[in-house]
C-alpha cells in the first residue's frame, strides 16, 4: 500500500446517490463539497440522464480535508436515496453534515472490521 492510501483509509467516505434526478444528486453533492475536499465523481453523461435505466451518482469525499463551510438547506424534488461507504468516524462525519441539510431516514446499517456502510433517505426540510 502506499503512504497516500494509508493516510486516507480512514478519512475517505464514498457516497452513491440513486433514485433522484441529476439536480438532486449535485444539491447534495454540493452541500459535501462546502464541508469537504472531493476526492472523485462519476457520473452518467448527459443522454445516460433520460435513460430508462437506474442512475448511480457517486462521489468520494476525503473528511479531513476540505472548506468545512455551512450551506443553507437546498430544495430536492424528490427523495433521495444515499450509501455512504468508509471508515467509522468519517461515515459518522458525512451523516451529520448531511443532517443539518435534509431530513434524514436511517434505513440500514452494516459494520465491518474497518468500514461501516451505512443506507440513508435523504428528503427536503
Amino acid at each position: 500500500m502506499s503512504d497516500v492510501y494509508d493516510l486516507h483509509i480512514d478519512t475517505d467516505v464514498t457516497v452513491q446517490l440513486s433514485e433522484c434526478c441529476r439536480e438532486d444528486a449535485q444539491a447534495v453533492f454540493e452541500v459535501l463539497d462546502h464541508a469537504y475536499q472531493l476526492e472523485d465523481m462519476s457520473g452518467p453523461g448527459p443522454q445516460a440522464a433520460t435513460a430508462p435505466a437506474t442512475t448511480v451518482w457517486m462521489a468520494t469525499f476525503d473528511t479531513a480535508g476540505g472548506r468545512h463551510e455551512e450551506t443553507s438547506p437546498p430544495q430536492l424534488t424528490g427523495k433521495v436515496g444515499a450509501l455512504l461507504t468508509g471508515g467509522y468516524r468519517a461515515v459518522d462525519d458525512v451523516e451529520k453534515v448531511l443532517a443539518r441539510s435534509f431530513d434524514i431516514e436511517s434505513l440500514q446499517s452494516v459494520s465491518g472490521d474497518q468500514e461501516t456502510e451505512a443506507r440513508l433517505l435523504l428528503a427536503s426540510r
